[in-house]
């Protein structure tokens, strides 16, 4: 690697927003909040969504109902004949 090209990569923690967890791994993002992490101090990045919250990893995707969703259409705007 070239010197002085690269951002630094250095160990972060992220948060989820919305469940609190958080894990340590290394990246070039940076904040100005800190957390102490097994004794050690990093930087604190908060997030929207980790793998802990997402509903593809946590398996609570909702099932949308389309045979109801096209019913209600037809019901609203009317069945056009076909030609």
């Amino acid at each position: 690697m070239k010197a002085e090209i690269h951002p630094d990569y250095h160990p972060v923690v992220f948060a989820d927003a919305n469940t609190g967890a958080m894990f340590l791994t290394r990246s070039t993002a940076t904040s100005d909040r800190t957390v102490d992490w097994q004794g050690s101090t990093y930087p604190l990045i908060v997030v929207d969504v980790t793998s802990d919250s997402h509903p593809f990893w946590t398996g609570s995707s909702r099932r949308i109902d389309t045979a109801g969703q096209v019913e209600k259409f037809h019901r609203r705007y009317g069945v056009r004949p076909a030609p």
